[in-house]
């Protein structure tokens, strides 16, 4: 199998959801020599096919959830064959659930879409306290942080982290997005965040435009 034959059946694999076939693909592909960073590409690809077909309503969240645990899977096999110097990423996320708030399944779907896409994802974890997501800003560097929240009662904690990092002189340094069940576009401003996500798709497509412009 040809090179090009191989990457378009990873590609295919991971559109077509088939998890056994995306591993045995990337072994594979391994095994024939072909580059850790070309598979990683050929991932991106297929990431941006799955966002496709969410937008046209052909795959739903479930679909979108089985996707990326495809992608987290083949990740993981890619790693230990990638240098890091040699890894370009579009940008950087921190990413964390809102302190208080104990829910990870939509931050780990959105996590694995933005690997897929191409960036680097610094997971805080749940219930972060605003003051590990400035030091993970110090730390990390980040273009963009991320906070989730899944109730009513933990989306109001938000604004701590915001004000943390406004008092910490980090805020100018990063975006913020915000995205979570109960949270509007409305709440985003009103705490200062610069862009609320309603879906990981438009998650994406606004981390992506950020880190283009810069």
């Amino acid at each position: 199998m040809s090179k090009k034959d191989s990457l378009d059946k990873f590609k295919q694999s991971i559109v077509d959801l088939n998890l056994e076939q995306t591993l045995d693909v990337t072994k594979e592909a391994l095994k024939s020599g072909i580059s850790p960073y070309e598979i990683m590409d050929t991932m991106r690809e297929a990431s941006s096919v799955v966002g496709q077909k969410f937008e046209s309503c052909e795959y739903f969240i479930s679909e979108l959830i089985i996707a990326g645990t495809i992608m987290k899977a083949a990740s993981d096999l890619l790693k230990p064959h990638l240098t890091g110097g040699q890894v370009k990423y579009k940008g950087k996320v921190i990413i964390g659930s809102a302190p208080g708030d104990l829910h990870d399944i939509g931050k780990n779907l959105v996590i694995v879409s933005l690997m897929g896409a191409g960036f680097e994802v610094v997971d805080l974890g749940i219930d972060v306290p605003a003051d590990k997501f400035v030091k993970a800003t110090k730390d990390e560097s980040p273009n963009i942080v991320g906070v989730s929240a899944l109730t009513s009662t933990t989306m109001m904690r938000i604004g701590e982290v915001l004000e943390a990092l406004k008092a910490s002189s980090m805020r100018d340094k990063v975006k913020v997005i915000l995205g979570g069940a109960p949270l509007t576009e409305e709440f985003a401003k009103s705490v200062g965040a610069d862009a609320y996500a309603r879906d990981v798709i438009d998650g994406i497509k606004t981390c992506e435009g950020w880190v283009s412009a810069t």
